[in-house]
Order: C-alpha cells, then structure tokens, then sequence
C-alpha cells in the first residue's frame, strides 16, 4: 500500500482554459505525487490567448473554503496566486498561519496574466514590503520585482526583495540570460541555467513553476533542489507542445 501523500494547498483563480490558475496546479501537484487542495479565489472569463473578465471572490469566501480543510488535513506547504488586491492577499496570509502555524508560504505574485490583462495597476510597495516576511518564498519574474520595488533593474530589485524573504527570480523576460532563474536565500545567490529542449511559450508557466516548488518542499527537497526540479518540469511543459496550453508528464 503507497504511503499517504503529502497534503498542498492552492489559492488561486479558476482558469476555464486548464492552462494556468488552480487547474494548473493541480495537474501539477497531481504528477509530483503529493495531494493538492484547491480554493478559487476568482472566477476568470479566458483562453490561453484572450483574457475577457475577472470576478474576484471575497475574503470572506475565500477563507470559507480554506477553514475546514485546513482544520482536517495537515498542509505544511501552500501555493497563492491571484488575489484582488494586497490587503486581501495580506489578511489571507495572516488567517492561514493563524489557521496552520507552522505552514510555509509560496507566493506567485501574478500582477498581470500571460494572455495580458493587468490585475493590479497601482501598487502599494509599502504593503507588499510589509507581507514579505510572512512568506517563505516568493517568485517573481523580472517585471513583477521592478514593480514591486520600484527599481528598474530586475536584479537589483530581487536582491531587496531578497532582504525579507527568499526571491526566486523568474528569467523567462531577461533579455541577456533568457531563461535562467535566480535564487536569493539565506544570503546566498544560485542560478539555476536553461535547459536543453526546444521550449514554447505557455499560458500558465509561472503557476506550473510555483506549483511544482510548492509540491517538492512537501516531499521534502531542499529549497534549491526544489527550485532546479520545479524549474525541469515546467521546461517539459513548455517542450511539450507547440501551442499556447501544454501537457504535464514527469
């Protein structure tokens, strides 16, 4: 009899298209193996190419879904997405450690959709700073750390992002190094290089990456280890397929 899996936990928005969103994630934490908790926090209107609308639920819903699950499962590892704004995305973080102590935090900080449309045009840096140190990772791509810190280099804006929680910079938008993520923990830098497969471009890809981090932490890789694994299976993803929605498979 297979041991019981490791339980995880997504908040994120439902993307009717499967390719990004808590769709995506499960898929994901589904091929790692461990066991993967679903609580939508929108309602989207997609494809893999055209973002239409958005509803976003409210906290109160939100939190609705996530208390009994939390209360009967134990999650050590949990994955955010998309969030109405940060001070929602604020008291969410707060309730769930208050819910779970001890839980680890995996924030994908989706501040615009791959299809393009913008969920937060105004960003409140001073609040964002603020939830840092509840997390245990965030995971941002190049725009996201400039915005987030006001800086216009990427880099240099990780690094401070760096200074309250560990930063794992996202490479897919660098244009020198394409490809090739950065990890900022503990004081110390590792990049983790591009593979060698012929990669397309997905709708989703940054839900597939946090996903599969977040299931690797919880069977019990080391944050590097879980960030070079994560980082091979979302390139099979990108390899996967030509088009804009990609298949999952380890």
């Amino acid at each position: 009899m297979e041991q019981q899996r490791p339980v995880v936990m997504s908040f994120a928005g439902l993307d009717p298209s499967g390719g990004a969103g808590l769709l995506a994630d499960i898929k994901t934490f589904e091929q790692h193996r461990v066991y993967g908790l679903g609580i939508c926090t929108a309602l989207t209107i997609q494809t893999a190419s055209d973002f239409i609308s958005v509803d976003w639920l409210s906290l109160p819903r939100i939190l609705a879904q996530a208390r009994p699950l939390l209360a009967t499962e134990q999650v050590n590892y949990c994955k955010i997405g998309i969030m109405a704004d940060v001070q929602a995305l604020q008291e969410l973080v707060y309730t769930i450690k208050y819910l779970s102590p001890g839980i680890r935090i995996i924030l994908d900080p989706v501040l615009k959709a791959s299809a393009g449309h913008a969920f937060h045009n105004n960003i409140p840096r001073q609040a964002w700073l603020e939830l840092l140190p509840e997390l245990y990772l965030l995971t941002p791509n190049y725009p996201e750390a400039r915005l987030l810190t006001g800086l216009e280099d990427g880099e240099a804006a990780a690094q401070q992002l760096a200074t309250r929680c560990a930063v794992l910079l996202k490479g897919g938008h660098h244009k020198e190094r394409p490809g090739v993520d950065t990890l900022y923990a503990g004081g110390k830098l590792q990049r983790f290089p591009a593979g060698t497969q012929t990669t397309f471009p997905k709708h989703g890809s940054g839900c597939v990456l946090s996903a599969a981090i977040t299931a690797n932490l919880a069977s019990g890789q080391s944050l590097p280890d879980a960030c070079a694994n994560a980082k091979a299976y979302t390139e099979n993803v990108l390899s996967s397929h030509s088009s804009l929605t990609g298949y999952h498979h380890i």
